[in-house]
């Protein structure tokens, strides 16, 4: 299977013509009184569909600028706490002559025109989009000294399993881009990859639901959108950050970024060490079955065992980023970025099973001593182009990106088993598994106005994935051919689409067409009874998508949106090697899933610009779904299953809510309905459930540099699959004080402060049910120190931030 990638970055060149060069826009924003407002967010939007194009911040006088906006016509909009958003335009901006300043004034809210306080703007913590729902992590106190999982856990609507799979409004299969670039990893992978990325690197996650055809099709309940921080000032400037956390264990945290911006280009560097040990601890109980003549109405109770876990771990890692934005013309940009993440994770798992018959008597005990080490080098590079031109008929624009990126892993295993209550190790296992994952991308997109109202968008974008896994296992010192084998997995895909947008005053009409082409090879070596379930598959489908916006007054407007979507299996779903957790449980992929697709449909309604209400439902095929799934009477496998539709359905509700001038809160809830039909282990399955989730978060602004946030997540009694989970939720709160002319900031939060998040679980089968208790050392204090030097003058940013360049302009915003 071969990819070539020659004409695509040569078709860039060829179409770098004549244009027009584009312009800066600049404004104030200013209070009823004429005072300037400080820190206020500004958005320029494109006025044709009120995409939001870029953001800025007001500085001290309370003036912006937008640098390199393309000729066209453009909105802007701009808000501050306390205040109620202020919009400008329609205006053009044209290829020639200055465009006149904007002035925004920003009025008192109701609520809080009687007292006159005195604060310090700051961007809200959450912010609700036509589209999207945006976490605005950078400055959040809640976030120093974490992880990106921890902010991600926290996020409207998120939440995380017991086997480390993201769910989005109760609804998994996710496409996860960081900066724009796609995540190869799902479940416990991608868990540990968020595990060893600081929150301090985060600028914002943007939780978006129903992508158009731009995006991979790639996430049937949506998209998360990681954009790490970009600096904008000018000159040589940077930032220093540290912090500690403290469980029963240690958790350090430091880092530097530096950045020299001139006007002709723009060189930037990172580097943050991470160094965190904890200890995960799971109780299981598990019941084995024999079903009678009459099926599960006789079925009678063959063996108990009883598990205590405990998982003491010690991750290091190092993350850095280096490149470079280079302004060749005014209007054309070229950039380079190489980034590189690496960890070392030490594990030393401890556990104890007891094995007993109907009548509760003990016929076997395991004591286990489990030592893991995983190390995992990754490296990616990338290469993008961006050009503005414009003619008669409007603005035009292409990008185009190259991606590769290198992942590795290592993992060495030793299992050490003393059998009923010996003090000598009775049976030893040992693994040794590489890996190596290899991705390379091209793509192109080009924009272009047909008439004022009209816009087409078309792209293309090839990829190549080559996945080499070899692990081997010793039992004894001899070789267990049972559980060794070596799988290589190459997959490309070749994707099209073109996306149409009609806009007119009181409505906006988008439709697209994506292709993709798949063509996925699975071959493997040695596998347990010496079967070979090699693979290959060629299919290529087609995913439409439209949405409609309907204006009906200042006060409300509805969208309605539709798609098609597919999530493909993961590498790692599909490697088949076993992963021995324990002597009765092990963990496995497995060659034989297939794809799941999805159609989607969403009505939404807005009202004042902030109170949205939402409908939702999709239709799912074959939805994959984690299960942990009996093998034999004692041992159980861990692994991802196809089942055939799951049924959703959705309300939405956001509430923000500004109590006082110094108090504001985000209210999300999503009320969900699920049903799930199929047949696994025996078990024909065909129920569903209805459950809740609800998160708030409360920002108050103290003055003299005191601000304080509060965040509450709830989920309720759930039902995925086989699995049913019991409500679980946490409390966070934290505090912060900026000082030395707001150079600096110390911070100091509490996670999880009544240790709630535990997750209580059931799995249940015709002849298996698995009760199951875990719990991570989330209860955390953390103390966050963050200085920034150099020049405090912003400019617009100019790169556009890597790979896959598509995802990341438009899931960034920017």
């Amino acid at each position: 299977m071969k990819s070539t990638y020659g004409s695509w970055l040569i078709l860039p060149a060829l179409l770098l013509c004549s244009g027009a060069w584009a312009q800066s826009l600049t404004g104030q924003v200013k209070t009823a009184a004429g005072a300037p407002i400080e820190f206020a967010t500004v958005v320029l939007h494109r006025a044709t569909d009120s995409v939001a194009v870029k953001t800025e911040f007001s500085d001290e006088k309370g003036e912006f600028r937008f640098e390199s906006a393309a000729g066209g016509q453009y909105l802007v909009s701009a808000a501050q706490v306390g205040y109620t958003r202020a919009w400008a335009g329609p205006f053009p901006l044209q290829a020639q002559g200055a465009a006149a300043p904007v002035v925004l004034t920003l009025q008192a809210n109701a609520a809080t025109a009687l007292k006159e306080v005195t604060i310090t703007g700051q961007r809200p913590t959450f912010e609700r989009e036509a589209d999207r729902t945006i976490v605005n992590v950078e400055g959040s106190a809640l976030a120093a000294g974490n992880t990106s999982l921890d902010v991600l856990r926290r996020s409207p609507g998120v939440t995380i399993d017991g086997n480390d799979n993201l769910a989005l409004r109760g609804k998994q299969g996710l496409l996860v881009l960081i900066d724009g670039k796609r995540q190869p990893m799902t479940g416990t992978e991608l868990a540990d990859y968020l595990r060893a990325l600081p929150a301090e690197q985060l600028k914002s996650i943007e939780l978006i639901t129903n992508p158009p055809a731009k995006y991979d099709a790639q996430g049937g309940a949506g998209i998360i959108a990681i954009n790490l921080k970009k600096d904008q000032r000018v000159g040589t400037n940077g930032s220093l950050n540290t912090s500690y956390g403290r469980t029963q264990y240690n958790k350090y945290n430091a880092g530097l970024s530096l950045n020299h911006r001139q006007q002709k280009y723009n060189l930037f560097g990172s580097y943050n060490y991470t160094d965190r040990s904890g200890e995960p601890r799971l109780t299981i109980h598990r019941d084995f079955y024999r079903l009678g003549t009459t099926g599960e109405a006789n079925r009678q109770l063959v063996q108990v065992t009883d598990q205590a876990n405990s998982s003491p771990f010690q991750l290091r890692a190092h993350t850095w980023k280096a490149g470079i934005d280079y302004n060749l013309m005014e209007r054309t940009v070229l950039g380079g970025a190489v980034s590189g993440l690496t960890n070392r994770n030490v594990q030393q798992g401890r556990n104890s099973t007891i094995i007993n018959d109907v009548l509760r008597n003990q016929t076997q005990q395991y004591n286990s001593d489990n030592y893991r080490v995983g190390r995992t080098p990754n490296v990616a590079g990338n290469l993008s182009l961006r050009h503005t031109f414009q003619d008669t008929m409007g603005t035009r624009e292409l990008t185009a990106d190259a991606d590769y990126a290198r992942y590795r892993t290592s993992r060495d295993q030793r299992l050490e088993t003393r059998f009923n209550g010996a003090e000598q190790v009775g049976e030893v296992i040992t693994g040794d598994q590489q890996g190596t994952l290899t991705i390379q991308s091209a793509k192109v997109d080009y924009t272009q106005f047909l008439t004022k109202q009209l816009r087409v968008d078309a792209g293309a974008k090839a990829s190549l994935v080559t996945a080499d896994n070899d692990v081997q296992f010793l039992t004894d010192g001899e070789l267990d051919r049972n559980r060794s084998n070596r799988f290589r997995y190459d997959e490309n895909i070749n994707a099209g689409y073109v996306n149409l947008n009609y806009t007119q005053p009181k409505y906006t009409l988008q439709a697209g067409l994506r292709g993709e082409q798949t063509n996925a090879e699975g071959r493997q070596d040695m596998v347990q009874g010496g079967q070979r379930p090699n693979f290959s598959r060629h299919y290529f489908q087609l995913f439409p998508s439209a949405a409609l916006k309907r204006v009906f007054s200042e006060q409300h407007e509805t969208s309605l949106s539709l798609s098609r979507r597919i999530d493909r299996p993961s590498y790692g779903q599909l490697n088949p090697f076993r992963v021995i957790i324990d002597k009765t449980t092990s963990g496995g992929g497995n060659p034989n899933l297939r794809p799941q697709t999805s159609y989607n449909l969403e009505l939404t309604h807005t009202f004042r610009q902030k109170y949205n209400l939402g409908l939702s439902y999709s239709l799912t095929n074959l939805p994959l779904i984690s299960v942990v799934q009996p093998e034999t009477d004692s041992t159980v496998l861990s692994t991802t299953q196809n089942l055939s539709r799951q049924h959703y359905y959705a309300l939405t509700l956001t509430v923000p809510v500004e109590v006082a001038k110094w108090w504001t809160m985000y209210n999300n809830a999503v009320f969900y309905y699920s049903r799930f039909e199929g047949s696994l282990a025996g078990t024909n399955l065909n129920r569903g459930r209805g459950s809740f989730n609800f998160t708030s978060n409360h920002t108050f602004t103290l003055g003299k540099g005191w601000s304080a946030e509060l965040n509450g997540n709830y989920q309720a009694r759930d039902l995925y699959g086989f699995l049913r989970v019991q409500p679980n939720g946490e409390v966070n709160a934290g505090v912060q004080k900026t000082f030395w002319n707001r150079k600096a900031t110390l911070k100091l939060n509490m996670a999880d402060i009544f240790f709630t998040s535990p997750i209580h679980a059931i799995s249940e089968y015709d002849t298996y049910v698995e009760r199951f208790y875990q719990r991570q050392d989330s209860r955390q204090g953390t103390l966050a120190f963050t200085y920034r030097f150099g020049n405090d003058k912003l400019a617009p940013a100019k790169r556009r931030g890597g790979g896959a360049e598509d995802e990341k302009r438009r899931a960034g915003g920017q």
